[in-house]
């Protein structure tokens, strides 16, 4: 059975993607339904800061602790250190991951801090992201700050 939250993440991915962008998608979900979705524009507006997961919160927009407190946050790759700031700071209290392989981020530091972790090991994911570092890995580098 499909996720339809986990669907949209990837649709996200998906979209980053075909923009010519890093294929990274990310919805937050309150209550089953989706509050907030992005998809990493750091090409596409030349930011330093607009992942995925800083893109869906964004476009969340601004919302009560409680609510963040009771939102699931979907993601198509592990999350990096900030992200992982961010997820901490509104205090999300479960993160899905797409997949882990191709960039483990602070999954440990999520878990150490009792926000629930689960990895669903996703192949499109893999297949987008090891695509996407195959033929652009110096934009790669750039998004991890390598």
């Amino acid at each position: 059975m499909t996720d339809l939250y986990f669907e949209a993440a990837l649709e996200e991915a998906r979209k980053g993607y075909a923009e010519g962008g890093i294929p990274i998608g990310s919805v937050l979900v309150h209550n089953g339904r989706i509050l907030g979705r992005g998809h990493n524009k750091r090409v596409q507006q030349g930011s330093p800061t607009l992942h995925g997961e800083m893109d869906a919160l964004e476009n969340a927009g601004r919302l009560p602790a409680k609510t963040y407190h009771e939102c699931v946050l979907y993601t198509t790759l592990s999350p990096c250190a900030m992200c992982t700031g961010a997820i901490l700071l509104y205090g999300i209290s479960k993160v899905i991951i797409g997949e882990n392989t191709t960039f483990m981020g602070e999954e440990q530091l999520l878990k150490d801090r009792g926000v629930e972790v689960v990895v669903l090991d996703n192949t499109e994911c893999k297949q987008l992201m090891k695509e996407f570092i195959g033929n652009t890995p110096e934009l790669w580098n750039e998004d991890i700050g390598e």
